[in-house]
């Protein structure tokens, strides 16, 4: 059987773009005096990671770290499992988490809580999708690019096992 197919741009690359020059600015802004890293969430966040980086006008360090609730699933199972860590000290340090969505909030709210347990001054979040209607436990989200529907998306980072991560835009996955 063929894998389920994206559907229509949800979220095209014009505004991927122009929302994460929008996000870069407020970032530099906020942070004019701290000593930032950013912290993306393997493997989905890659291409925002990249872009965002980009966009930021500061010195900061950039380094990542894999975190995994869904498996091969379409649904997050609830459990949140760090499978790779950071390799940066993030001790007296301004963290900001850059991950491709928050839907559950469970990854989100565990990453936070972990990270902030290493002593940072402090721990914030910027996601490209906020998928508010999922919501299962409170999370704070500093910095959001879309809230979207309660669909499942592809692109711009974002998978169905494995596939479509490198379309320049976020759609919605027919058939799912």
């Amino acid at each position: 059987m063929p894998a389920p197919r994206p559907g229509p741009a949800l979220v095209a690359e014009k505004e991927i773009a122009a929302r994460v020059a929008e996000l870069g600015r407020a970032i530099t802004r906020d942070y004019a005096e701290a000593s930032l890293v950013l912290v993306g969430v393997l493997q989905g966040a890659i291409p925002f990671v990249a872009d965002l980086m980009r966009a930021v006008s500061l010195d900061l360090t950039v380094d990542f770290l894999r975190a995994s609730s869904y498996g091969a699933s379409t649904t997050s199972s609830g459990t949140v499992r760090l499978v790779a860590d950071l390799s940066v000290d993030i001790a007296d340090r301004h963290v900001l988490i850059v991950d491709d969505i928050v839907d559950t909030g469970h990854t989100l709210a565990t990453l936070k809580r972990a990270l902030g347990a290493r002593g940072p001054r402090s721990v914030r979040a910027c996601v490209l999708l906020d998928k508010t209607g999922r919501r299962e436990t409170e999370v704070t989200v500093d910095y959001v690019g879309f809230t979207i529907p309660n669909v499942f998306v592809v692109g711009y980072g974002l998978d169905y096992e494995g596939l479509y991560r490198n379309l320049p835009y976020v759609a919605a996955l027919d058939g799912i």
